[in-house]
C-alpha cells in the first residue's frame, strides 16, 4: 500500500489538485572572446579555486557561479569580480565551462 492509497482511506472526499508541469528556463549566458581565468591558490592553508576574467554582466556571472556551486556541491563566494570556490575543483570547473561554450585558461601550478 503506497502513500496515495493511505491518504484516500484517511480523506475519502479529497480531490487532489492537478500537477503543474515545472519548466526550468535556462538563461543564455554571454559567451566572451577572451578566456576565463581559472587558477588554484592556497589561502590560509586551504585550497581554493578562483575564477576571474568574465567580461559579461555581473548578474550573468552570479548565475554562472550559482550553477557551478550547485553542480559540484561546494561553497564559495563572489567578490571583486571573482568567484572563489572552496577546494581544488579547477579541472572539473574547466571541463564544465568548456561544455557551456566558454574558453578557459589554466593559471598557476
Amino acid at each position: 500500500m503506497d502513500l496515495s492509497e493511505q491518504l484516500k482511506k484517511l480523506f475519502p472526499n479529497h480531490q487532489p489538485l492537478p500537477e503543474k508541469p515545472t519548466v526550468e528556463v535556462e538563461k543564455d549566458l554571454f559567451i566572451q572572446k577572451d578566456p576565463i581565468i581559472c587558477q588554484y591558490e592556497k589561502r590560509h592553508g586551504k585550497p581554493t579555486t578562483i575564477i576571474a576574467g568574465y567580461s559579461g554582466d555581473t548578474e550573468d556571472f552570479k548565475l554562472l557561479a550559482k550553477a557551478i556551486k550547485t553542480k559540484f556541491s561546494v561553497g564559495g563566494s563572489f567578490k571583486d569580480e571573482q568567484l572563489i570556490i572552496q577546494g581544488n575543483f579547477r579541472d572539473q570547473i574547466m571541463a564544465f565551462l568548456k561544455d557551456k561554450g566558454f574558453k578557459v585558461k589554466r593559471v598557476g601550478g
